[in-house]
């Protein structure tokens, strides 16, 4: 059960917060954002930072989305986690490479810079002292510097939104739910403190 209540719309546009931005990317408006509304100048810094990192870029969307899921995981967000593969699965990947996601290291469906890119992201994800010189010279063979640093960002972002959500056990909202008990159940999701 989330432990702060939930804005509504009406009371997020009382506060001067616009939703359609979040609503145009997602059926349902996300709790996270419902909850930052408290402090509006926080969300619109945050919503600032989201439209940089999973905006336009050089990364594909699907790849960020993918790295955002490896490094949800990793830290144990379950919120996120469902996010992330929805919304990789929206931007391109197919739900088979999303279900072979912790295989990315032998399974043919991950090309070798997914694969140096989705390594990062676990170990970033996990423990930013996780990431050696040796990732990063693997990484380096694929993505230049930008890259990296749109990556990277990927990776930092969600660290902020698996903080957020877990310790607000922010509601999953309904279309991620699906998705991630229809697809990912198997790689052990389940929706944790993240029920209605």
């Amino acid at each position: 059960m989330a432990r702060i209540r939930s804005l509504t719309l009406d009371e997020l546009a009382a506060r001067g917060i616009d939703t359609s931005p979040f609503l145009a990317d997602f059926a349902e408006l996300p709790g996270s954002i419902a909850t930052l509304g408290y402090r509006p100048d926080i969300l619109q810094a945050t919503l600032g930072l989201w439209t940089a990192v999973m905006g336009a870029g050089r990364v594909p969307a699907d790849l960020k989305y993918m790295a955002g899921y490896l490094a949800s995981k990793a830290a144990g967000c379950q919120y996120c986690s469902a996010h992330t593969a929805s919304n990789a699965a929206n931007s391109g990947a197919s739900v088979e490479k999303i279900g072979a996601i912790w295989d990315y290291e032998r399974s043919a469906l991950f090309s070798a810079s997914e694969r140096a890119a989705l390594s990062f992201a676990v170990l970033a994800g996990q423990s930013p002292s996780g990431v050696t010189d040796q990732t990063m010279e693997q990484l380096a063979e694929h993505f230049d510097e930008e890259q990296i640093v749109e990556l990277l960002s990927v990776v930092a972002l969600y660290g902020f939104f698996n903080r957020w959500n877990d310790s607000l056990a922010t509601t999953l909202e309904a279309t991620p739910r699906q998705f991630s008990e229809a697809n990912l159940a198997g790689q052990g999701w389940s929706i944790g403190n993240h029920s209605a």
